[in-house]
């Protein structure tokens, strides 16, 4: 790749780059998969012609599944989920027949590390923590929640692992919720989210100087 004038990252070393102009070609490998994208079609053609006598490749088309991660392209741009992956990790800890609950953490949860606790199977509970890190990668609104569980990794109890339970709960309201990339010249990154954290903020404030206003009168 790199004889070929491409860059490797140094983020992630199986990422290559390679600009031309306002042109950009991306070539990512995992294992046997290769990745490539851009917006310059006669470079990925290239590209192929270059490798082909290197590896035994096939060309499978446009990205659908890849690692885990749904690929849906549409008029607006491209939807990412990963309602399978999902899927498969509430059949494995069987919670398929949960009901769902609303929020992935309890509200002024006080998650901590307590020996006295009864503790739980170590083994479990980091293969758990491990998928929910990276089912963030398209649910970001369990980003908080998965870092609060992943400081007891090497210790966890039961208080942790039924957090831990918490979250996949929470994700059986909506397992194919994902992200989409809109189909834009606009770089901007927008979030939305339901959760008002300044309102139980605002009303501790108020009672706390109302209580200080009652005893200074």
């Amino acid at each position: 790749m790199k004889n070929f004038g491409y860059i490797q990252s140094n983020a992630d070393h199986t990422l290559f780059l390679k600009h031309d102009g306002r042109r950009l070609t991306a070539l990512i490998v995992c294992v046997d998969d290769i990745v490539v994208t851009g917006n310059d079609t006669g470079e990925q053609l290239k590209l192929q012609k270059y490798l082909s006598p290197e590896f035994e490749m096939k060309d499978l088309g446009d990205l659908k599944y890849f690692l885990g991660i749904e690929v849906a392209r549409s008029t607006t741009g491209i939807f990412l989920s990963q309602q399978k992956y999902v899927l498969d990790l509430f059949t494995e800890t069987g919670m398929l027949g949960c009901k769902p609950v609303d929020t992935p953490i309890e509200m002024y949860h006080k998650l901590c590390e307590d020996m006295d606790q009864e503790p739980s199977n170590k083994e479990q509970y980091q293969c758990l923590v491990g998928r929910l890190i990276y089912l963030a990668h398209t649910k970001p609104d369990i980003a908080y929640d998965v870092s609060v569980v992943s400081q007891f990794m090497h210790s966890p109890s039961v208080s942790h692992r039924n957090a831990v339970d918490r979250i996949l709960i929470y994700l059986k309201a909506g397992p194919g919720k994902g992200l989409t990339v809109s189909r834009n010249r606009d770089l901007e990154v927008v979030g939305y989210t339901d959760a008002d954290w300044v309102a139980p903020l605002l009303t501790d404030t108020l009672l706390q100087v109302t209580s200080l206003l009652w005893e200074v009168t």
